[in-house]
């Protein structure tokens, strides 16, 4: 039998690995039998696991150093590291492996992401190898990153990061316009304020020359705005049935374009990417994860640092985390086991850690030198940490994908001023409610 699996609103089919037809081997000719085994002789050894991730250059060289040091202390098992840099390409590449019963042995998976395909059964719930690990134990993490990857009642995944989204400014810009830096309790009006103040026409042309922000106009990055207004995403969080955006909060943060200006037009981003403005030092501030450090760590034409998002009447974040995920029809799970345990161990997240790219899961590796190093940007590091515990979450849902594709291009039309608040908000309720249970 077969399984649905939505990724976004396209539909995979994924069968039962063992329900696949085998092979008559006996039927094979000698002939050909022979030359196979002669071209497996002249061929690299079939690898026990596969690894495949996704990420910039600078992930890519981490995670290869993660799979040297494991074959260095563990010989008898071969790891082939598998990288896709687009996270996107990386999602459907997954999904039509999954489909046709190929998958990598392990995976990388967002926290927003991995519930489809444990619903569909294709992942190995890893709930009882953590509770018989001699290594990892549940206390060692960070509470929220190993919540995150839970589902129906069982942990799934064991998480490699919490990140968070934060805003990383130039120094030179704030000090150029006489402007204190942002604080760690600075509030929005605060914010707004800054905004207004570093956006100029450097050349009296009519144009703006330097936006104060960028933030990318979808839902991930609205509903942090959303919890600290005291609003929700979704009617119930545990059991949601419908998508629910506050008409205040999306106007609040669309006004940041339409009304206020202080970040790019469609037109202007289409000209050139906010990340290239803000590293070529015509963005003032901009909204990201910590994946943006690696990059951000190779400008040397200004100083920046990182603060935590400006606060509403409340304080929230937004959690991001990604974490390594089995296969249910992997060949070798002890040994793909074996791979998720040492990239999760101090040794296996210190390395990963070190890229600048990941807030490390593990408690212990998220207060070491390796992560809070002085002597590398951002240098308010901290932060990261500090606001863990104000950190919400997406619902954990099958259909998740698809509801923050639809809702996603309603706010951008919102945003750009295509469609008003009002209409954006009534068509991604009416796009969305497919992927909802029945209340």
């Amino acid at each position: 039998m077969g399984h649905p699996l939505i990724i976004g609103h396209r539909q995979f089919t994924i069968y039962n690995f063992q329900e696949m037809p085998k092979t008559n081997h006996y039927l094979i000719p000698l002939s050909l039998l022979t030359l196979t085994l002669i071209l497996a002789a002249c061929t690299r050894p079939t690898p026990d696991i596969t690894f495949s991730v996704f990420g910039d250059p600078a992930e890519f060289a981490a995670y290869q150093q993660l799979v040297n040091t494991f074959h260095q202390q563990h010989p008898d098992i071969t790891v082939q590291l598998e990288h896709i840099p687009s996270q996107s390409e990386y999602r459907q590449k997954l999904a039509t492996r999954f489909a046709s019963n190929t998958p990598p042995d392990v995976m990388l998976l967002n926290y927003r992401r991995f519930s489809a395909f444990a619903e569909a059964g294709v992942l190995e719930p890893l709930e009882p190898y953590l509770n018989d690990s001699n290594t990892l134990t549940a206390e060692q993490f960070f509470p929220l990153a190993l919540d995150s990857f839970h589902f129906e009642n069982q942990l799934w995944c064991i998480p490699q990061n919490i990140s968070s989204l934060v805003v990383y400014y130039n120094q030179d810009l704030f000090d150029t316009a006489g402007l204190p830096y942002p604080s760690n309790d600075w509030t929005r009006d605060q914010f707004l304020t800054a905004a207004r103040a570093l956006t100029r026409d450097t050349d009296g042309d009519g144009q703006i020359d330097q936006y104060g922000a960028s933030i990318q106009p979808n839902i991930f990055r609205l509903a942090p705005f959303l919890w600290q207004d005291g609003h929700q995403l979704v009617d119930n969080l545990q059991n949601p049935t419908r998508l629910t955006i506050n008409q205040d909060t999306l106007q609040w943060f669309v006004d940041l374009q339409l009304k206020e200006q202080v970040v790019p037009s469609a037109v202007a981003e289409a000209a050139q990417p906010s990340e290239n403005r803000f590293i070529n030092g015509s963005i003032a501030m901009i909204f990201n994860s910590r994946r943006g450090v690696p990059t951000y760590r190779t400008i040397d034409s200004f100083n920046w640092d990182v603060a935590p998002l400006p606060s509403g009447p409340q304080k929230a974040g937004i959690l991001h985390s990604d974490a390594y995920c089995l296969a249910a029809n992997a060949e070798n799970k002890t040994a793909a086991w074996t791979f998720i345990q040492f990239a999760n161990s101090v040794e296996g997240q210190t390395i990963v850690a070190a890229s600048g790219r990941t807030v490390p899961s593990l408690i212990a590796v998220a207060e070491s030198p390796t992560f809070l190093d002085p002597h590398l940007p951002p240098a308010n590091a901290r932060i990261y940490i500090d606001t863990a515990p104000i950190l919400g979450t997406v619902p954990t849902m099958a259909g998740w994908t698809a509801v923050e594709e639809f809702a996603s291009k309603e706010i951008e039309r919102a945003f750009y001023g295509q469609a008003t608040v009002s209409e954006a908000i009534q068509t991604a309720e009416e796009l969305t409610q497919q992927y909802f249970a029945s209340p």
